[in-house]
């Protein structure tokens, strides 16, 4: 029987949170990403997911204020480093926090959302009332002009008024989560002199909708929700469904997900002692 600590044990060996195994380079970093195939760039409070700060730190820990402390400045700057390098995907996806996804990956995450592949897909979700025109406004801008910085996108949007700035944000994060946008690198803009700049997702990844639609919708949501279970050893129904919420997946197509992979051996549900909810565990356990 599967108890807590062993779940612990075995999240923290997973996740590196263990001084023997914690991310020392930028090259163990990639590693890491590709062996968990996505992750969580820094921990979220109230969502199971492995993340790039902790596995840097060796430990659970929260994430600091201090610019130089030596965790978090691996961390941003290997970020920003590779930003431009194709090393993984980087936006903000998985509950609209930055997340890291192995390319390998990325195609399941592309079949398993609402893109066909197409520049003009943002169009059918506009009608259908699924995007802002705020978004329809950003998409645009970088559909005409090519790779902007955040400044200049905000103007080529018509979205650089300060009462427009918040809405331009929720734009930006509705379109990174909707696979539509990407940021690509960092420029020396703004009144900090940096800004992401960004880049439509087809034109920065021009190969995977190629290649994502070779993979059914269901089979998609069926290999992530195996993924995941794989990475955080156990979890209930409800933080698998709060994890790929911003997929948009129907109560429907989850449960019958789950479902398939309760039928083909690949998940198991247990309870777990000191646990309220039954725990879906991926098979063989590690």
């Amino acid at each position: 029987m599967l108890t807590p600590a062993e779940i612990a044990a075995l999240r923290a060996e997973r996740y590196r949170r263990t001084a023997a195994l914690r991310v020392q380079t930028q090259e163990e970093a990639r590693a890491f990403v590709a062996d968990v195939g996505f992750c969580h760039f820094w921990p979220i409070q109230g969502v199971e997911t492995p993340n790039l700060f902790e596995a840097i730190a060796g430990r659970t820990r929260a994430v600091p204020n201090a610019h130089d402390d030596p965790d978090l400045s691996k961390c941003w700057g290997w970020k920003d480093h590779a930003l431009d390098k194709r090393w993984w995907y980087y936006g903000k996806l998985l509950r609209k926090r930055a997340t890291m996804v192995s390319l390998d990956w990325l195609p399941t995450f592309y079949a398993a959302s609402e893109n066909y592949g197409d520049l003009l897909d943002y169009l059918a979700e506009y009608d259908a009332g699924q995007l802002t025109a705020e978004a329809k406004q950003v998409y645009e801008a970088l559909l005409e002009h090519g790779p902007l910085d955040t400044i200049r996108l905000r103007r080529e949007a018509h979205l650089s008024a300060e009462s427009a700035k918040s809405r331009f944000d929720r734009a930006l994060t509705e379109l990174q989560a909707g696979l539509k946008v990407v940021p690509i690198g960092v420029a020396e803009a703004g009144a900090w002199n940096y800004a992401f700049i960004y880049e439509l997702f087809h034109r920065y990844y021009p190969d995977v909708p190629g290649v994502a639609r070779d993979i059914r919708r269901s089979v998609a949501q069926q290999t992530l929700i195996r993924r995941y279970l794989g990475n955080v050893v156990a979890a209930d129904r409800g933080m698998v469904r709060k994890v790929f919420h911003v997929m948009k997946w129907t109560p429907r197509e989850f449960e019958e997900a789950i479902a398939a992979l309760l039928a083909q051996g690949e998940v198991e549900e247990i309870a777990v002692p000191g646990m309220a909810r039954e725990q879906l565990v991926a098979l063989p356990l590690a």
